[in-house]
């Protein structure tokens, strides 16, 4: 039953012919499936609409070989093939009353083509996006007929395959908007110099698809109104107000937001606020009769109704927060706003789609396993015995495995040493622009609570015999883990040389530093560069040096390696890459420099190792080592160490396989034989 207050997000909204109903628009994500997974891409999605979005859009789907992105994961309409796969999608989408939107793509001097060997086209030639050898050719007249072309005919089979919304995407530096922008477009033909000629291909484009979907479609129109590079390229207060007026009542539909790269438009929850984009397409409404949608990391109900009343969006957009809670909208509907599973904007749903995989998220561990698994993000099977669970470890794995478990009828005791729940994230959601972190613990806080059969055990430090004391027929360890004290980490296979007399300290304990600090990061996540940040801002004077080439080289997979690198650089602390520790003695250490025969030395008050960790699994060892103790497993980082989001799904996937003597075997989309 809808909630009087949210009434407004549940209004239909008309667009073009077809009529949304309601306001929660998944707008189009990656899912790392892509044309390879249908099946498990159509099981996503359906859960999107089961969950009460509106409208569920696809990741990009390419319109021809030209548009080539392997072996990243993207959808294709170039053959039949390619429409009976997009149908299950589209039937699994419309089976719960939502219409399904498709984002047709190009992406010009952005794709590599590595699989389709077709040669790379732009405006005006140029270098390749990815590094690599190689340039895109500048097109001629006859190619952008051609791509024209391309576009109408994937528009007429995404029309067949069930689509309800067609896009033309013009944002995140893809081929129309390398050909609005000045920074990319250099023609001085009909389709380059002035902004009407820029706007020309786009305009162009709207035209075509319309006149494919043969008014069965709605055309909507994905637009950067910012590429955030200034005055060299499109702004949401220079060109981009000239484009909307030029195109403003040819689209059914605009979907705005910024660009430049995808890591602006979905700008992780440490660089940005909720709705960080709205001073930037808030002008859109004011020039279009059309409806319009945009993003911002939506996850509060008042700040989506706030978007629609203060006119600045129609739809409210969102693509990370449906994958941490594809179920937001039912949610809100039926007054269970409190159990939204808000989205914490780390961006490890980014990593998935920059590393080739499957999806995953840190707060929804089914995501991405709906059909591979048959996981629901809200149904679970009921419990199978009468077993009594004890788990120690009230950590991210041991929070969701309680939760899991509780939610599957168990009798579940969660016992925590600590007064707090949470484990790693009390220190972790404590680190700069990492506060939304800590909603991985509120979340599953708050349902605990609503359990009758799970208690919690606060101040509870358990040694095995109490464990064997406490009767339970399942003990699960989730423990956590520490920091390497050795230097162990990506580029170490062999402990440093470290003097005992060195002061040395890790993540762990950062108690009385001295004198200036070194930090070494050869984790190179957000570890080391978030401890820099936070020790500078308390007044230290901060060297941070990394084993990789980069500053906290694997957020480049979250899409924030370049904004962490800036955030050092600004606060003055010293930056040092590829310099490979070798030893630490008092007040100095010593590296190997990639660039350099010669070990280099630096000078210190402490030095802080971000390296590796280790299990802390003594507790689990010894009670595995006795015959007496009940039968006991290991969770999360007790297991192996890794993200959070590890942690959340081993501690799910346990609760799922509990008491199950079936071998669990993940299911693969194969090709035809």
């Amino acid at each position: 039953m809808n909630q009087p207050r949210y009434q407004k997000l549940f209004e239909p909204v008309r667009i073009g012919p077809v009529t949304a109903p309601n306001r929660f628009y998944q707008t189009p994500h990656a899912t790392g499936m892509g044309w390879r997974m249908p099946k498990a891409s159509a099981a996503l999605r359906g859960i999107k609409a089961e969950g009460g979005w509106g409208v569920v859009s696809t990741e990009y789907c390419s319109i021809h070989p030209s548009s080539d992105d392997f072996p990243f994961a993207y959808l294709s309409l170039w053959d039949e093939d390619d429409v009976r796969a997009l149908a299950v999608t589209a039937d699994a989408v419309h089976e719960h009353g939502s219409l399904l939107a498709v984002e047709l793509w190009h992406g010009g001097f952005h794709c590599n083509n590595r699989l389709s060997r077709d040669a790379a086209v732009s405006p005006s030639g140029q270098g390749l996006h990815l590094l690599g050898p190689g340039s895109a050719r500048a097109m001629d007249k006859a190619d952008i007929r051609a791509l024209l072309g391309w576009q109408a005919e994937a528009a007429t089979r995404a029309r067949r395959a069930g689509a309800d919304i067609v896009y033309v995407y013009a944002g995140h530096d893809y081929l129309p908007l390398q050909f609005l922008s000045p920074r990319t477009n250099r023609r001085s033909d009909a389709y380059g110099g002035s902004l009407a000629n820029r706007t020309r291909l786009v305009r162009e484009m709207i035209e075509v698809t319309r006149e494919a979907v043969q008014g069965t479609c709605a055309v909507a129109l994905r637009m950067s109104v910012d590429e955030l590079h200034g005055p060299a390229g499109i702004t949401h207060d220079g060109e981009a107000r000239e484009i909307v007026e030029l195109l403003a009542e040819l689209p059914d539909l605009w979907d705005v937001n910024v660009s430049g790269a995808l890591g602006n438009d979905s700008k992780s929850a440490r660089f940005s606020p909720e709705a960080f984009q709205e001073s930037y397409v808030r002008f859109v409404k004011g020039l279009t009769s059309k409806p319009v949608v945009g993003v911002g990391r939506f996850t509060s109900p008042e700040t989506m109704l706030a978007q629609i009343r203060n006119g600045t969006l129609d739809l409210i957009g969102a693509a990370r927060p449906s994958i941490a809670d594809p179920f937001l909208p039912a949610k809100i509907r039926d007054g269970r706003e409190d159990e939204i599973r808000e989205c914490i904007g780390c961006n490890i749903c980014r990593s998935a789609n920059n590393e080739a995989v499957p999806l995953r998220c840190t707060q929804n561990p089914t995501i991405g396993e709906e059909w591979r698994r048959g996981w629901h993000p809200l149904r679970i099977p009921a419990r199978a015995s009468d077993k009594r669970i004890l788990i120690v470890g009230a950590g991210p794995a041991g929070l969701e495995a309680a939760l899991a478990l509780g939610q599957r009828g168990y009798e579940v005791a969660l016992a925590e040493r600590g007064r707090e729940l949470g484990g790693r994230l009390l220190h972790d959601s404590a680190l700069p622009g990492l506060s939304t972190w800590i909603r991985v613990r509120d979340h599953r806080q708050h349902l605990l609570e609503k359990l009758s059969n799970v208690s919690i055990y606060r101040e509870s430090a358990l040694a095995a015999p109490d464990i064997r004391d406490f009767g339970a027929d399942q003990v699960v360890i989730a423990t956590g883990s520490r920091w390497r004290r050795d230097g162990i980490g990506t580029a170490r296979e062999q402990p440093a040389l470290i003097d005992a007399d060195a002061v040395t300290r890790t993540p762990d304990d950062l108690d009385n530093l001295q004198g200036p600090v070194l930090i070494y990061d050869d984790e190179n996540y957000y570890m080391g560069g978030a401890l820099a940040e936070q020790l500078r801002r308390e007044g230290h004077d901060v060297t941070y040096v990394t084993s990789q080439p980069a500053v906290s080289a694997w957020t480049q997979m979250t899409d924030e390696q370049g904004f962490v690198q800036q955030r050092l650089l600004d606060l003055g602390i010293r930056l040092f890459v590829s310099h490979i520790l070798q030893a630490v003695a008092k007040g100095r250490a010593t590296f190997g420099y990639a660039l350099s025969a010669s070990p280099v030395t630096m000078t210190f008050g402490s030095i802080v190792l971000v390296t590796g960790r280790l299990p802390v699994d003594d507790l689990y060892r010894e009670l595995a080592q006795n015959e007496a103790a009940p039968a006991v497993a290991r969770i999360g980082d007790c297991f192996s160490p890794g993200p959070v989001a590890d942690a959340v799904y081993a501690g799910h996937r346990f609760a799922r396989e509990f008491d199950s003597s079936a071998a669990v075997v993940l299911r693969r989309e194969r090709p035809d034989p």
